[in-house]
């Protein structure tokens, strides 16, 4: 053997190379598909979709966060679905429904407006186009198309769940699924079938939208991987009592003899509310889940990791422990923290999933067994720049306490904008950002932002707002606020070359480009 060859050597070497693989820095943007602008009143997965997917390239971003993708519910969240599995088809594009036949050239598109999306009036017209290429689909599109479409239904094992309670939700007026005859509600075979039938060509037009919306969201999403952009998705960690999920899983949630739930999720008072938050979703029964192997969750997750690269799940603290509510409580003070399945779910997971890319939002009430619940599986967490100047320098969210695993934003979708945030301040707090930043807060939203790609954190990821430097009036979510959130859209030049190359040269600076 050569004197020179020295294999402890070539070891280390490989265990560095791997190491830096592992440990890449990425940088992104979040977007959620309805801002998107474009025709129609709402975004969707058409040529915008695609033109964002080229800003993020030419930009030299590598990830594209978006919120959860479910059918929405009351107030239009999509953290309140009437379906964890099941896609929006407020999102599917008209036009490429167009050029597969399903529709014809519109003569009467309606004017809706550009620049916020009008749930309603878009909701009226898209749906009532969707169930015309639905019916032109069944009618006249040739079997090849047909024999995929039923491929999509035979091997979608929540589909026809979803599809049949949507086509009672209509028949029924939108009223919650307690509120349908005894039979329907619980679930007695014989009504289940004899409504099946009686229901089919809703439950047709049901399913043919859930397969449109998943082949257009899988088209734009390999455009996505190909340019060597990752989806960052979000799972709500809690889901809504009216749902598919509840009324066909009734067992696996905490709710009486007649369905009603005995107890609901929120946090309890803190420094920003004196009475908690009283979300009101009825809490999974683990121990069921438990004796179940945790197969809801793992064909949760699973049918996640088909729509998305990596998953965000929102509220992580309550796998550790959640703050039960009796169901007749008014607010959330007279909770209780109950202990959630921890880390024998994860395992489960991991078990049947393999790697599990999650990233923890782990914000709020933290405490050290959440941290070590977050810490032993290595999920990165969350750290917050608009919540890092307010409490000296051990403030965990400054950047010089950050840590490699975790991902830093600017703000998220229920905060305020920067320049909103960053207006809003006390001027002594102003006072204090800008002499962490040392500059005189001319351009205090490119502050912010390069703070984030600066920041050792893994992951980096700017809400759009931001990168325009929009005011409030350009935020997504006021929580707590019953309406108008949800709604703001990307003006029609918002994916400029300027900005791209901007953005570009900052990413660089900071050692974010991809490879």
């Amino acid at each position: 053997m050569s004197a020179h060859f020295r294999p402890h050597l070539i070891v280390v070497h490989f265990y560095v190379i791997e190491v830096y693989m592992l440990r890449k820095r990425k940088s992104g943007i979040l977007l959620h598909p309805t801002s998107l602008p474009g025709p129609g009143g709402i975004g969707s997965f058409g040529e915008e979709a695609k033109r964002f997917v080229d800003f993020l390239h030419k930009s030299g971003q590598s990830l594209w966060q978006i919120l959860p993708l479910g059918p929405t519910a009351y107030g239009n969240s999509p953290y309140s679905c009437y379906s964890a599995f099941a896609g929006n088809p407020l999102l599917i594009n008209l036009e490429m429904l167009q050029d597969e036949g399903d529709l014809l050239p519109d003569e009467a598109k309606p004017e809706l407006e550009p620049e916020r999306v009008d749930y309603g009036a878009a909701e009226i017209y898209k749906m009532a186009r969707l169930k015309e290429a639905a019916a032109r689909f069944f009618m006249e599109s040739p079997q090849k198309r047909k024999e995929e479409f039923w491929h999509f239904c035979d091997t979608t094992f929540w589909l026809h769940d979803y599809a049949l309670f949507m086509a009672l939700k209509e028949q029924f007026k939108e009223v919650s699924w307690k509120e349908w005859p005894d039979a329907l509600a619980n679930r007695e075979p014989e009504a289940l079938s004899s409504w099946s039938e009686k229901l089919g060509t809703a439950i047709g037009e049901q399913k043919y939208m859930q397969w449109q919306f998943s082949r257009q969201w899988k088209q734009l999403k390999t455009y996505a991987n190909v340019l060597g952009i990752s989806i960052v998705g979000d799972l709500p960690i809690f889901v809504a009592y009216d749902s598919a999920d509840v009324w066909a899983n009734p067992h696996l949630f905490h709710l009486d003899e007649k369905g009603v739930p005995i107890v609901v999720a929120g946090v309890p008072p803190d420094y920003f509310s004196k009475t908690g938050q009283l979300w009101g979703n009825p809490l999974y029964n683990w121990d069921k889940m438990a004796q179940e192997g945790y197969g809801w969750w793992i064909a949760r997750l699973r049918n996640d990791l088909s729509l998305y690269d990596m998953v965000r799940i929102d509220h992580f603290r309550g796998f550790e422990a959640f703050w039960e509510v009796p169901m007749w409580e008014k607010t959330a003070i007279n909770g209780r923290w109950v202990k959630g399945p921890g880390e024998a779910l994860f395992h489960a997971l991991r078990n049947a999933l393999g790697n599990l890319p999650i990233i923890a939002e782990d914000l709020g009430i933290i405490t050290p067994e959440v941290e070590a619940l977050r810490d032993q599986f290595k999920f990165p967490g969350m750290k917050i720049l608009q919540f890092a100047f307010g409490s000296g320098p051990d403030n965990p969210y400054l950047p010089h306490n950050h840590v490699r695993s975790c991902v830093v934003y600017t703000g998220t979708h229920d905060n305020d904008t920067t320049v909103g945030w960053f207006s809003s301040l006390k001027a002594k707090e102003q006072k204090n950002v800008l002499a962490y930043f040392d500059r005189d807060g001319n351009d205090i939203v490119w502050q912010m932002v390069k703070c984030a790609l600066a920041s050792v954190a893994d992951y980096a990821i700017i809400p759009m707002q931001d990168l325009l430097e929009l005011p409030s009036s350009g935020r997504m979510n006021v929580p707590g606020v019953a309406g108008g959130n949800w709604s703001w859209r990307c003006p029609p030049d918002a994916f400029s070359g300027r900005l791209a190359a901007k953005l570009a040269r900052a990413t660089e600076l900071y050692g974010r480009l991809p490879d």
